[in-house]
């Protein structure tokens, strides 16, 4: 592990434990968040961010010179839920454009508690269902989520799936949070995670959920059916809360026939990823999802 992971580790041990941060409302975490937002570094000269609505619901189109005209990344943010916005992601969107070669769409769900689920569910699918209409080949298209997000790709797929959509050619989750239930065994309070505490995790998830069964497929997409998903990789860090999310994910998957491929990252906090500018593991993490990405697109563009 680098000398930047280990000094990232402890400052976010430091900010997840600090007193005003466990007091803090959901208003105060997005305002923290939007603060966050501006200070994150700005995308090279040559990327192109554009307001791109899909339908109704806002998103934003990152572009690289890189970024294929036929190739579609549709990016679902984290943020528990309640939190974050593709401004927070300006600084690794381009990233991600630039390693799949191909063009992110990031959306801006609603959150909750204004918007309990499912509304984070059916504004993802309104994306896909206007990205479809616009010409988009779901062959040349990947989800793309993390943490919240992740299990938002997931859900997306089994809802596509329910209701005869196309589905994409791939799916790749970051820290993806698959259980709302919280029940698996790296959620245990002696978890060393840097970032995460248990007792907020089940704090989002009951705001989300607001009375829903935590384990309904299209919350918690671990308890789903999961015949027919397209390839997935999931990426996670050893140490995270939400490693079991993911290692039971991908077992899943791979028992009911879809293939995914699991990668644990040795003491990695979770989304890691977000880490890029500074920390050479994340951009690490980020080639390989561009390789992930670029592969399978391919292949769906060779399968006509």
């Amino acid at each position: 592990m680098s000398l930047e992971a280990e000094l990232i580790r402890v400052g976010l041990r430091l900010f997840a434990r600090s007193p005003d941060r466990a007091e803090m409302t959901i208003a105060e975490r997005r305002a923290q968040m939007r603060g966050y937002a501006k200070r994150v570094p700005k995308p090279p000269k040559e990327t192109t961010i554009t307001v791109l609505p899909l339908g109704t619901i806002p998103a934003i189109r990152v572009v690289r010179p890189r970024s294929r005209s036929d190739r579609f990344v549709l990016f679902l943010h984290g943020g528990g839920y309640s939190t974050g916005s593709f401004d927070l992601y300006r600084h690794i969107l381009w990233r991600f454009a630039d390693a799949a070669c191909a063009q992110i769409l990031a959306v801006d769900y609603r959150l909750a508690p204004e918007h309990p689920f499912p509304a984070a569910l059916d504004d993802g699918l309104a994306a896909w269902q206007a990205l479809l209409a616009q010409g988009a080949d779901a062959r040349r298209v990947a989800f793309l989520g993390d943490s919240a997000g992740g299990g938002l790709a997931f859900a997306l797929a089994l809802r596509a799936r329910e209701q005869n959509l196309p589905l994409p050619a791939a799916i790749i989750a970051l820290s993806p949070w698959t259980d709302l239930a919280v029940t698996g065994a790296s959620t245990s309070p002696a978890a060393r995670d840097p970032m995460l505490r248990t007792r907020d995790v089940v704090s989002l998830a009951h705001q989300y959920l607001a009375g829903a069964d935590a384990r309904n497929p299209y919350a918690s997409p671990l308890y789903g059916d999961l015949r027919g998903l397209p390839p997935s990789l999931l990426q996670v860090g050893s140490d995270e809360i939400l490693r079991d999310d993911a290692v039971r994910m991908a077992a899943n998957l791979n028992s009911a026939g879809s293939p995914a491929t699991l990668e644990i990252w040795p003491r990695m906090p979770h989304v890691w990823h977000a880490f890029a500018p500074i920390l050479p593991e994340a951009r690490r993490a980020i080639a390989r999802i561009g390789e992930f990405a670029r592969e399978w697109l391919s292949l769906a563009r060779l399968s006509r």
